[in-house]
């Protein structure tokens, strides 16, 4: 029996085993036991690794000092007062920001939440779970440690009888029953808890918004990294945009991942739309765009022709069914990491509707600044701003993927993911591209931690 199978529940049994508080936090409300304080929060960031463009150091970059969120110098509203690193790579920079800015860096998860005493003393915990030297299981998992994480914040919240907002860094968990377990957990005790990725906040080009009561036939979204961990990124932009359409969010009922032969025989079976991924492609960014806004420190192409290599063929599909028939395709096209694209097909309508998620100048670094507003505004008022149940599924749909591709692109039935939840409005949280026309392609790059961009906005 697989893992999938192991945990395998219905949303009725879902419901009834969170409970009341499960309805609360199915609706994106403020839950009882949820900390709410006037004064400004303070933070233990707690982080596998932090070196440059690492998860920690993009995050964080925006939590020290003021950044720019859609062209305004936004004050994070937060104070870290705790780090807690995992590991300490070469060019490692937890401990030097820490002297720098007088961050004490602990040596336990448990010092570093109750600032060296014994009592919880911060008010929200970033648990940056991404990067660093961990192994791979035999699915092709990175097994990044973040529900151990998870379990020793909780185990501080439990002993202090005080639960805070948590923000945990992209999916919940590589295993499904893990990802269940911390959900259900945040439900038992109240925890304001926000997790996924940082390109569903990006700014959309076109920019596009699902029509209310919006019927989808089918869907694609498209990104050009790595297997798993892009194809997180690209089944949360998927699901930013479909768990829109009427009804809600139905859940998930077959998942498989093909490539090789498997891959070409689905294509020729016409198992997604040509139409529409095309569409998608067009949506992205045209040549000389890319040109003028490719990152100062990735080397561009010499040719049209592999700018942004438009030409490359698709190198692996994860087959998605919904609970109400909706068809969806992740594909992975080319390699260009800046690679973000989504178009669907809806009901009555000819033309698709596409757009791309433009991460702006330096690349994906941009994404986090996005993120990091949506983070504090969870940290200040006890309340996400979009609805975790979407990483939840995001997290049960890539295990069982991954699980598909083991078994050599055989389809996954997975009741487990079939539970529903209604979507909140997030568009206050997107960058609007105001940011990027004081951040271009003639900004340089700080290769140091330099947090805050108060710089940018002062003449020349």
């Amino acid at each position: 029996m697989n893992r999938c199978e192991e945990t395998s529940f219905n949303r009725r049994r879902f419901m009834a085993q969170c409970g009341a508080a499960g309805v609360a936090l199915w609706a994106g409300q403020m839950l009882p036991g949820a900390e709410r304080s006037s004064k400004r929060p303070k933070v233990a960031a707690v982080f596998t690794e932090f070196r440059l463009r690492s998860h920690a150091y993009n995050i964080l970059e925006n939590f020290i000092r003021p950044y720019l969120f859609s062209g305004k110098l936004t004050d994070p509203g937060v104070d870290v007062v705790a780090f807690y690193a995992d590991q300490f790579p070469e060019n490692d920079m937890a401990r030097e920001a820490s002297q720098q800015f007088g961050i004490p860096l602990f040596k336990t998860i448990d010092a570093s939440l109750c600032l060296g005493e014994r009592e919880l003393a911060v008010d929200a915990v970033l648990l940056i779970g991404e990067h660093g030297d961990y192994p791979l299981n035999d699915r092709g998992q990175r097994m990044y440690p973040r529900k151990e994480f998870f379990d020793q914040i909780v185990a501080v919240m439990k002993r202090s009888q005080r639960f805070v907002p948590v923000f945990n860094d992209k999916h919940l968990s590589y295993r499904w029953d893990w990802a269940k377990e911390m959900y259900g957990t945040a439900v038992k005790h109240g925890i304001p808890l926000m997790a996924g990725s940082s390109v569903p906040l990006a700014q959309r080009r076109p920019a596009i918004e699902m029509p209310a009561e919006a019927e989808i036939e089918e869907a694609v979204s498209i990104h050009g990294g790595g297997l798993e961990s892009y194809d997180f990124h690209a089944l949360e932009v998927l699901q930013s945009l479909v768990e829109f359409r009427k009804g809600g969010e139905t859940g998930i009922s077959r998942i498989e991942l093909v490539t090789g032969e498997a891959l070409h025989r689905a294509r020729a079976q016409g198992r997604w739309s040509k139409q529409l991924v095309e569409a998608a492609m067009a949506a992205e960014h045209d040549l000389d765009e890319l040109r003028q806004t490719r990152p100062r420190n990735e080397l561009l192409p010499q040719t049209p022709d592999d700018l942004p290599d438009r030409k490359s063929d698709i190198a692996h599909a994860l087959l998605i069914t919904y609970k109400d028939g909706l068809r969806a395709t992740v594909l992975k096209v080319g390699s260009s990491t800046n690679r973000w694209n989504f178009a669907c097909k809806l009901r009555g309508q000819e033309r698709p509707l596409a757009t791309s998620f433009y991460n702006g100048p330096w690349g994906n670094r941009c994404l986090f600044k996005a993120l990091a507003h949506a983070i504090q505004h969870l940290f200040i008022t006890g309340q996400p701003p979009y609805s975790v149940e979407r990483t939840l599924l995001a997290s049960g749909a890539l295990d069982a993927a991954m699980y598909s591709h083991q078994q050599g692109g055989k389809p996954i039935d997975t009741p487990h993911l079939e539970f529903a939840y209604q979507p909140i409005d997030f568009r206050a949280f997107r960058e609007t591209g105001a940011s990027w026309k004081m951040i271009t392609k003639d900004t340089p790059q700080p290769t140091t931690f330099e947090p805050g961009d108060a710089a940018l906005l002062q003449s020349p």
